[in-house]
């Protein structure tokens, strides 16, 4: 029977209120991500690839393959992974490596990002997130009392300086910045002293600063969010079409397809930009709709960590939470010009294979620490 238990994660008796919800909320936002997607790319997919369907074909395939590695992560048992966190870390940084090679790392628009095999393409940075929740979660779950925190504390940050560092030569400040915030919280939800948030708030920022002064297209991209319509022709033109597309939409919006931005005025707007498509397209309506799934998923997600069976599953649940809620406030902050543009895309929602399978996997996770809640 605890064998059993184990191997699938189906917990004695019904499942839990936070898992349904939670698997309802994360199908509503990947069909509807899928549909805006569609609409977002309909128009550039015709006049550069032929044809108005070839994103959303490249998106159907890949949702398919979130929801399978979303199934089978839902009915592993969440303690299963405890076992590999060290391998998912090692593999993580050796991809993170990879990237930086000639051979192997492919470039676009300024950034090495991604891993190529041939027409495979692998995005590590996401990789990476989930093997720093679960590799932190394991660290923190195994401490004893908080007199000897040194002996986790420091390995947490070690583990964390080890991504960063990686991720911004890349260079990846905005996934950066998600790696922080996963990191602060978790120390913040095992009742780290403050002196370990002094020194990771700190050393962020301090980098952040010196990658911002030295490198200028970081400059440029500051310079524009200071006032993006002073310089409108230039570095805040994304912001700028964002904020025209959006207002466009009112409270009810222009009609779903019938966006005017996504006709080459905006760019990315199948993927970075998709919410200001969802703005446009569905108005208030539609994009308060969007971030209320996201608020849900963070009321549940915490709630789910709160009744988690044990401390891996609560930090864990803490997580994966934190890292889908700060994504999404970054990427919707960008479309609205209240963040500097980072190239972020939003969870579910945005066009691109690593990123929504890698984050369905995750959620499956969580899925399976709240179908275990207590």
């Amino acid at each position: 029977m605890t064998a059993a238990l184990r191997l699938t994660g189906k917990p004695a008796g019904r499942r839990s209120s936070y898992f349904v919800i939670l698997f309802l909320a994360v199908v509503l936002l990947s069909l509807f991500g899928l549909v805006m997607v569609l609409s977002a790319s309909a128009a550039n997919a015709l006049r550069f690839e032929g044809s108005s369907w070839f994103y959303f074909r490249q998106q159907l395939v890949w949702l398919g393959l979130g929801s399978f590695a979303m199934v089978v992560t839902m009915r592993v048992d969440y303690r299963f992974w405890r076992h590999l966190t060290r391998p998912i870390m090692l593999v993580a940084l050796a991809l993170l490596v990879l990237v930086l090679t000639p051979r192997f790392g492919i470039s676009a628009n300024g950034s090495t990002r991604w891993v190529g095999w041939g027409p495979v393409r692998l995005q590590p940075s996401e990789i990476a997130k989930l093997a720093l929740i679960l590799h932190c979660s394991d660290l923190l779950a195994r401490r004893r009392h908080w007199q000897q925190s040194r002996f986790v504390i420091g390995p947490v940050l070690l583990s964390f300086a080890l991504v960063a560092l990686l991720l911004m030569l890349q260079p990846n400040l905005g996934t950066t910045i998600i790696c922080a915030a996963i990191v602060l919280v978790l120390l913040f939800s095992a009742g780290a002293p403050l002196r370990a948030f002094a020194v990771v708030t700190g050393v962020s920022a301090a980098a952040a600063g010196l990658l911002a002064v030295f490198e200028p297209y970081r400059m440029r991209r500051l310079v524009a969010f200071s006032d993006v319509w002073a310089n409108r022709g230039d570095s805040g033109y994304q912001t700028v079409q964002s904020l025209i597309a959006v207002s466009n939409g009112g409270i009810t919006g222009v009609g779903l397809g019938a966006s005017r931005g996504k006709w080459g005025y905006l760019p990315f707007a199948h993927t970075d930009f998709i919410f200001s498509i969802i703005a446009e397209e569905l108005g208030l309506v539609g994009s308060l709709s969007v971030i209320l799934l996201f608020l849900l998923i963070g009321i549940l997600g915490f709630a789910a960590a709160s009744h988690a069976p044990d401390d891996f599953g609560h930090y864990i649940a803490i997580g994966v939470t934190t890292w889908l809620l700060v994504q999404a406030f970054i990427n919707i902050g960008v479309t609205l010009g209240i963040v500097p543009v980072t190239g972020v895309p939003l969870p579910f929602l945005s066009f691109g294979g690593s990123s929504l399978v890698v984050t369905m996997a995750s959620f499956g996770i969580l899925l399976n620490v709240a179908r275990q809640a207590r």
